[in-house]
């Protein structure tokens, strides 16, 4: 399997670009490239962007290993097994389309999310929560994180790239068990995976120079903004394929 050159390009520009995200504001690979690479060639989602979504988690733990506090994210990533289950099998159920709708409707709801001035306790019952409803949107669409990031984000900017970091790495491994175990991970979704990496080591290479020098208030709102455009390109395509069907 390779794909065409189009495909190809437009595959790499968009996971560079959620690697640069990610690695300036602690998430935001996946809210980015899945809708975008859903619309460019459905079959990079969800797996390749959740390899490489670990992958740029586990770069930015490295670097960020000194900050790590991991109190309480194992009941966390205990709320991922039930959403994860939930999340595989509605992919199993939907036809193509409504996936695509699902997609572009978790992204509004990440956007929400993320503009909400939401402020709960971190505890065993809240982690849990934010765990289980990353674990349905982090299968459908391989994106997990804003759940967690509102939960975490009164920490230390370092603190809240780790803990985030440290949650992506264990969450993938059980979103992709869960996945493999339904019969949903391809050897080409593996291939795309192998040509998609390189794109990551760029975009967080890239990032390394930009810290401390951009903006990140304005980075989170212009992804957001980039984000509600996609979501919208892709719900009004899924529309149409599903009111002609």
């Amino acid at each position: 399997m390779f794909p065409d050159l189009i495909t190809l390009v437009l595959a790499l520009l968009i996971i560079f670009s959620g690697a640069l995200i990610q690695s300036l504001i602690g998430f935001g690979l996946a809210v980015v490239a899945s809708p975008l690479l859903y619309l460019v060639e459905p079959e990079l989602v969800p797996v390749p962007v959740i390899l490489m979504g670990f992958s740029i988690a586990l770069l930015t733990l490295l670097r960020e290993r000194s900050a790590l506090e991991f109190a309480g994210l194992q009941y966390a990533l205990l709320g991922r097994i039930p959403g994860g289950i939930l999340g595989a099998s509605l992919l199993l159920m939907a036809p193509q389309s409504i996936l695509g709708l699902a997609i572009a409707v978790i992204v509004a709801l990440a956007v929400m999310l993320s503009l909400m001035k939401i402020s709960a306790p971190i505890n065993r019952l809240t982690l849990f929560i934010a765990g289980t409803v990353s674990g349905v949107f982090g299968t459908i669409a391989a994106i997990g994180g804003p759940p967690m990031a509102i939960l975490l984000a009164g920490k230390d900017p370092n603190k809240f790239r780790a803990a985030l970091s440290a949650f992506f790495i264990f969450s993938s491994l059980i979103a992709l068990s869960i996945l493999a175990f339904a019969g949903l991970v391809t050897v080409a979704q593996l291939q795309w995976s192998v040509i998609l990496l390189p794109a990551v080591f760029c975009g967080y290479w890239v990032a390394g120079r930009l810290l401390g020098r951009v903006d990140k208030q304005k980075t989170r709102v212009a992804t957001l903004v980039l984000c509600s455009i996609s979501a919208l390109v892709l719900a009004t395509k899924s529309l149409v394929v599903l009111l002609a069907s």
